[in-house]
């Protein structure tokens, strides 16, 4: 098996302080980079920001974040989960993307994604009716400015560009670039066409489902004579000293959040016995350190996988409560992980 990374993401949640009460705004951002901040001196190898355009997310800029961080982080490469790319520019994001790659010293990566929330598109003046379009002809101009030569191109999404230079140019001569699907096989063959990593994000049930979706990418990368390319996984969890401890310390968190975007996607809110089967035999990560190191290894393993990312945040949960689990992983469950693959 080739060496596993592992990452942490985070979508900037809106957090509860110790009284109960909602946190500002800036405050959750100063918050996210001191977790961002530890997972760096723990040995966590990614740290990935979410984009999002509504009141119970702080991060609508993640490159800002992201620099923040990088002014204040050693090795931890830093990137998105994800960067909305249909109602973004493409030429903007390589843009900002290259400049964080420069003030980090080449740490920086892109997660590109349709967005499960749709709250950009009419912020930024884009019809939902082109939902697949937009992401379609984007990801293929996105694939030709990554490659940091001039660039010819032409849609119906932005003007044209003939032998476009973009700037600046990093060091390296591409920023690593993946893109996140969430079950859909079209997205997966588009990954392996360009050329683009992939990302599966597992949000619910046992990941082993998600393995045909790994043996079409497999297969789709063959198809188009690319070379063999990294596949990594998003999930959510928690980590906390017990299996009791972290299922008390998750539960309403969790509870609230999920009913609250189910409410707004018509699915029915979510119940104790549905959360705890999510843990034992879903795609939730949760528990001692042992518990989510075994959890991670076996989907890992499942997966044939080369990068696992915590979803480590969920809804008020608090701040203390996530750098708990953010010095857990780093400290505990990652060495863990590595011992129990070794011996496989």
């Amino acid at each position: 098996m080739l060496p596993v990374e592992f990452g942490l993401d985070t979508f900037g949640d809106v957090t509860a302080g110790p009284d109960g009460t909602t946190l500002p705004y800036a405050q959750v951002i100063r918050h996210v980079v001191e977790q961002a901040v530890l997972a760096d001196e723990v040995g966590v190898d990614a740290f990935g920001l979410g984009e999002h355009h509504r009141d119970d997310y702080a991060v609508s800029a993640p490159e800002i974040v992201l620099a923040a961080i990088a002014s204040r982080t050693r090795r931890i490469r830093l990137g998105t989960a994800v960067t909305v790319l249909s109602s973004d520019d493409p030429v903007r994001v390589f843009e900002r993307f290259a400049t964080l790659d420069a003030v980090s010293q080449g740490r920086a990566e892109i997660t590109l994604g349709r967005g499960s929330f749709t709250e950009s598109f009419p912020l930024f003046g884009f019809d939902l009716a082109d939902y697949d379009r937009l992401f379609a002809e984007k990801a293929d101009l996105m694939a030709a400015l990554l490659t940091e030569g001039p660039v010819t191109w032409q849609g119906s999404v932005r003007p044209p560009l003939t032998d476009q230079h973009v700037y600046p140019k990093t060091t390296s001569g591409r920023i690593p670039t993946w893109i996140g699907v969430g079950g859909s096989p079209e997205s997966v063959v588009r990954a392996a066409r360009y050329g683009f990593p992939l990302v599966l994000a597992i949000i619910g049930g046992d990941p082993a489902r998600f393995a045909p979706y790994v043996e079409l990418y497999h297969r789709a990368l063959d198809q188009y004579e690319r070379e063999q390319l990294p596949i990594a996984v998003h999930a959510p969890g928690f980590i906390a000293a017990t299996d009791e401890e972290a299922v008390e310390t998750l539960w309403p968190h969790a509870r609230a959040v999920i009913t609250r975007i189910g409410a707004e996607r018509g699915w029915p809110p979510l119940t104790r016995d549905r959360f705890e089967t999510d843990i034992a035999e879903g795609a939730w990560h949760v528990g001692s350190p042992e518990t989510v190191a075994r959890k991670i290894a076996r989907t890992i393993s499942v997966l044939d996988v080369q990068r696992f990312d915590l979803k480590y945040s969920a809804g008020t949960l608090p701040h203390e409560a996530m750098m708990t689990a953010i010095h857990l992983y780093g400290t505990e469950v990652i060495p863990r992980v590595r011992e129990l693959l070794e011996n496989e």
